[in-house]
């Protein structure tokens, strides 16, 4: 099958192809760790390691480089502070084909922790950004590509920001030496037409800049895997995905409905679906993740989904209405 066309079922040419420079990131252990304090077993990670590297995905995000000094390890698990011996443990003595990120929370991240590129497991440093952190955020992005690593900067909540002010941010952001930009809809909260316009307002930065532009999605509206395809119609070439679905709150564009999309034929279905059914779902009792209304109305109202994820945490999680009530009244 050629990236020009391919041949469907049906014998008919053209209607398929797919651009062979486009990587697909799963967020599984990295945004699914949000759901229970980054507190998954080594076991859960490994598989989800063996799984990324039989479908032949791209990077597999490992989780957060947090400081150690802000978050009691009695609450929280290893993928919360990612340590190099405990990543090399997860992905065993010999490393697969693809490669391993880890995110770093801008002014919760300790430079000394991130060690020389030659030194690591880890491939890709991708910073998470809200707009009013970017000089800390560019400080972490310049001290990672002076170690050697692939560098991604990923503006949360641009839902919530002033067109004139992420002008501004983009405009500082793209003399950096980062690699990658990403489109993040944070609160699930965005339409195509919204995706689109943020989508295209990037390009205006990163294509001159020669950066790749990515995308990032929630699923509180159901909308992940539409918006997803909406950036990648339009070029980004970095996919953030996750298996099952499973992310914070509502859950990120799953991973299986992303590789389906692309029609690459280095990507391979079954591992993942094995990942599904052994390794994800039997979670899903405890950790509550995908679409329900609490989360649909966090979207639906462009908030945060942590006072949803309270929410679901509780006895009376089937009280929608309350909660709509709630919500409502935040200012």
């Amino acid at each position: 099958m050629s990236k020009e066309a391919s041949t469907n079922a049906t014998g008919n040419k053209g209607w398929v192809g797919y651009r062979p420079e486009l990587k697909v990131v799963d967020c599984t252990v990295r945004d699914g760790g949000l759901m229970n304090d980054h507190n998954f077993p080594l076991e859960f990670v490994q598989a989800i390691y063996a799984a990324d590297c039989a479908a032949g995905v791209d990077y597999m995000e490992i989780g957060y480089k947090g400081m150690a000094s802000m978050y009691p390890a009695t609450q929280y698990g290893l993928w919360k502070f990612c340590t190099e011996d405990n990543m090399r443990r997860a992905i065993g003595e010999k490393k697969g084909a693809t490669k391993i990120s880890v995110m770093a929370d801008a002014e919760r991240t300790d430079f000394n922790d991130i060690l020389p590129r030659e030194k690591s497991v880890v491939d890709m440093v991708r910073v998470a950004t809200y707009i009013h952190q970017i000089p800390s955020a560019l400080e972490i992005v310049n001290d990672a590509h002076n170690k050697g690593y692939e560098t991604a900067l990923n503006i949360m909540a641009v839902s919530t920001v002033p067109e004139s002010e992420l002008e501004s941010a983009l405009e500082i952001i793209v003399q950096s030496p980062v690699n990658i930009l990403y489109v993040v809809d944070s609160f699930g909260t965005l339409y195509s037409e919204q995706i689109r316009d943020l989508a295209q307002r990037f390009q205006k930065f990163t294509i001159p800049a020669k950066k790749a532009l990515g995308i990032h999605t929630h699923n509180n509206l159901q909308l992940a895997f539409a918006n997803t395809i909406e950036a990648i119609v339009l070029g980004c070439n970095y996919v953030d995905a996750s298996i099952a679905g499973l992310g914070r709150g509502a859950g990120n564009c799953p991973l299986e409905l992303a590789l389906s999309f692309l029609h690459n034929p280095k990507f391979k279905m079954r591992p993942i679906l094995e990942a599904i059914q052994n390794t994800v779902e039997p979670h899903r009792e405890a950790l509550r993740w995908g679409f329900a209304i609490p989360y649909m109305l966090t979207g639906y109202l462009n908030q945060h989904p942590k006072a949803a994820m309270q929410f679901m945490e509780g006895d009376d999680f089937r009280n929608i209405v309350k909660f709509y009530d709630d919500a409502v009244q935040q200012p």
